[in-house]
């Protein structure tokens, strides 16, 4: 096992990677932009050190800055959590060239994976179901015009580099393609630095459905389950719940079957996620692979009772995996809720600033909280809104759902405006309750209905 790691990152995810480290007997480097000179992650960690001013491609981006932090504190390897670095194969491969272990796939896997065009190719190559869509890359509106028009609309432009919902546009109609198509790359050039797009036919009220994997340096290869991530805004995911109340037995076996084979196929190493359409009719389309631990992790981790970030770890420092798929077993149902520090009530514009008061919810079992706020804190306005998630786990979905709502009504934050009164609605909102939503339900039904509260 390694004795000291860096976590090039910031925020609830480097606090969670620390704590796993503490409890591994892993030393800790954090890294942190000068905006976050009073954050938790640094205060944490055994070590920290400052790698640049507050944008975070002077800070968190910034390859050279973090690998000499590395070097200078002796670290055996580097965790990216996700976002920033976490899927940039060139990092992974400057990690490797430094003797230093990047805690994730190899960057060829990156690339591979990692560009939603050539990962679909592969995924083709394994027999895994795809969505119908372009064959290679779009590299301007006439080519987009007639694949859209072979198609059939609506069709989705896509990020070939993309992540975090950038670069990504819905078109219903022909004439509005030119517009999409022309700001999806210019999007997706600022976000990663490549404007290269792709197409896909949209697979209309559609559940997204992703399936945790874990995968050794000695081919085993096993999956922890499904969670289910339908309820999104712009693409962004907002509560996410394991098992899903979409898919029958049957089929969950045959979608945990689909993914260990396609990361099989690839020579996937490390913690990832293979995320599926589920269409109305039953059928399973591969859509795309984080090669990185997710946001949501902690869904699979309640359901499941396994430490991923400890799995991590562990694969990386060249163990096998100890947990057989006979093991894995999915107990109850879980929920989280992502905090935000936006305002609803103002098309969700972030809400940045000093969190003046804060109580977070506590109490009983089954009940989880991943957040690097405290009071007196100021949350910068440079990165990411999500302030805190809160898990919650039941003995079934009702549960799971009241245990939600007590814990959201005893989470105080003042100082700020969070997305809480609205997670609040949402969960008791009767085609929640039910189960009865898909990718549309949040943005095209629930938010035209919903009023956002004043208190």
């Amino acid at each position: 096992m390694f004795k000291k790691i860096l976590i090039a990152n910031r925020g609830e995810i480097a606090v969670r990677i620390i704590r796993a480290c503490r409890e591994l007997g892993i030393q800790t480097v954090a890294v942190y932009s000068e905006a976050d000179r009073d954050a938790l992650h640094m205060q944490l960690a055994d070590e920290a050190i400052c790698i640049g001013p507050a944008k975070a491609t002077d800070s968190y981006l910034n390859m050279q800055s973090i690998l000499s932090a590395a070097d200078v504190t002796n670290s055996q390897a580097i965790h990216p959590g996700f976002g920033f670095l976490s899927e940039n194969s060139t990092f992974a491969m400057m990690c490797k060239e430094m003797n230093v272990v990047f805690i994730g796939p190899d960057s060829e896997t990156i690339e591979q994976m990692g560009n939603k065009s050539n990962a679909r190719d592969l995924m083709i190559q394994a027999g895994v179901p795809v969505i119908p869509g372009s064959e290679g890359f779009i590299t301007d509106t006439d080519k987009a015009k007639e694949l859209a028009d072979e198609l059939g609309y609506p069709v989705m432009l896509k990020a070939a580099a993309g992540g975090g919902g950038k670069g990504i546009r819905k078109v219903y109609k022909s004439a509005e393609l030119n517009a999409a198509f022309n700001s999806a790359k210019s999007e997706a050039k600022a976000a990663f630095g490549d404007d290269r797009m792709y197409m896909e036919k949209i697979i209309e009220h559609a559940r997204h459905i992703e399936v945790q994997i874990l995968a050794d340096h000695h081919g085993n290869v096993i999956h922890l389950g499904e969670r289910d991530c339908s309820l999104q805004r712009n693409n962004q995911k907002v509560i996410e719940e394991s098992p899903s109340v979409a898919i029958s037995e049957q089929q969950r076996k045959y979608l945990g079957e689909t993914a260990v084979r396609a990361a099989k196929f690839v020579g996937y190493k490390n913690a990832g996620t293979i995320e599926f359409l589920l269409d109305q009719t039953g059928h399973f389309y591969f859509m795309e692979m984080n090669t990185r631990i997710q946001v949501e992790h902690p869904v699979t981790e309640m359901a499941t009772e396994i430490d991923i970030v400890k799995e991590q770890l562990t694969i990386a420092s060249g163990h096998k995996l100890t947990i057989k798929q006979k093991n894995v077993k999915i107990t109850g149902h879980t929920i989280e809720c992502r905090i935000n520090a936006e305002n609803p009530a103002f098309n969700f514009a972030p809400s940045p600033g000093k969190i003046t008061y804060l109580m977070m919810p506590s109490g009983g079992n089954g009940l989880r909280i991943e957040s690097a706020m405290f009071a007196g804190y100021v949350i910068p306005p440079y990165y990411d809104a999500m302030v805190a998630k809160i898990i919650t786990k039941g003995a079934d979905r009702t549960e799971a759902i009241a245990k939600m709502k007590r814990a959201l009504g005893e989470l105080v934050i003042k100082g700020i405006i969070s997305n809480q009164f609205f997670q609040e609605d949402l969960l008791t909102d009767e085609r929640f309750v039910s189960g009865s939503y898909d990718t549309s339900f949040l943005q095209d039904t629930f938010l035209k209905d919903w009023k956002p509260r004043i208190e």
